[in-house]
């Protein structure tokens, strides 16, 4: 019989080598997967979790909601945490049986994502000071999410042979280790090639980091705290008051495609979804854009 440790360890080992999981979901399915064993050792007393059994695994979800107060979609992520180690262990014959099949994950509705308008997307960048070499440095990563829709570790991994300028596209090293092409607006290229003329090329980087793009003031890649930073700085000096992270670029770039009526299956390739119903979330339409729609279209406007 398996222990915990030897069961996990084993799972981590698949996840990262055989699902080829990103650090950042890899950490937060271990996390969630610790402490399931904690609560199955010193809660239920079980030294294996091929013993633990489908209500057991309801009392675990039911102190998830009733003593760590978690939101539905970090319950619904544990859900998911727990049933992948249970189909681990049984697919690796730890086990004869699955206590999550009848387990059902939590239903809950899908909230908007925060989108900047252009005026706001203008705002935020014209709040940048280009004085500074730190400025032409973010005006250059700014651009280049919102022009490419990139997350913050693809922005933050990115190296100079992903970029291809000259052609207009930057390759992009996604979730699961997923290349994709994605084009490149002219403002990203001018400022990309701005701030590798009059930036980057003097910066001094560090060992290991010398074919990054971006560079913080040590010489490494940015912490995407420090991106989140930055994006909430910026905010400030323009005024804007939605709650705005760096991924609401991507969000509006996803958005402002579909709105200019871009095909969604193009956008899910750019954004490198797995599952087209992911990107459907971004066919929702403000109430101006379908103002806009309907006076220039509707016969009787």
């Amino acid at each position: 019989m398996i222990t915990w440790e030897n069961a996990i360890k084993d799972l981590k080992i698949h996840l990262r080598i055989e699902r080829a999981m990103s650090v950042h979901t890899l950490d937060a399915y271990l996390s969630d997967i610790q402490r399931y064993k904690v609560f199955g050792q010193e809660t239920l007393l079980l030294t294996s979790p091929t013993q633990i059994v489908q209500e057991q695994i309801e009392q675990f979800l039911y102190f998830l909601i009733e003593d760590c107060f978690l939101s539905e979609r970090t319950l619904a992520r544990n859900v998911a945490s727990i049933r992948t180690f249970h189909q681990f262990l049984l697919a690796e014959k730890y086990t004869t049986f699955d206590p999550t099949e009848h387990i059902e994950s939590p239903k809950f509705t899908q909230k908007l994502p925060i989108v900047l308008n252009m005026p706001e997307i203008e705002a935020l960048f014209a709040a940048i000071d280009l004085q500074k070499p730190a400025g032409i440095r973010n005006r250059a990563m700014l651009e280049l999410l919102y022009s490419s829709g990139l997350r913050v570790s693809e922005l933050t991994n990115l190296t100079y042979n992903h970029l291809h300028l000259t052609e207009g596209f930057v390759r992009v090293l996604g979730k699961g280790n997923r290349e994709r092409l994605v084009p490149v607006g002219d403002y990203a290229v001018q400022y990309l090639q701005r701030y590798w003329a009059e930036v980057r090329a003097a910066k001094m980087p560090q060992r290991g980091f010398e074919n990054h793009v971006f560079l913080n003031p040590s010489g490494k890649s940015f912490s995407r705290i420090s991106i989140f930073n930055l994006v909430k700085k910026l905010c400030v000096l323009a005024g804007i008051e939605k709650n705005v992270s760096p991924h609401t670029f991507r969000h509006s770039f996803a958005t402002h495609l579909v709105e200019g009526g871009a095909d969604l299956r193009a956008v899910q390739e750019m954004l490198g979804h797995e599952s087209i119903t992911t990107t459907e979330i971004y066919t929702h339409l403000d109430s101006e854009h379908l103002r806009v729609v309907f006076t220039q279209f509707h016969p009787r406007k």
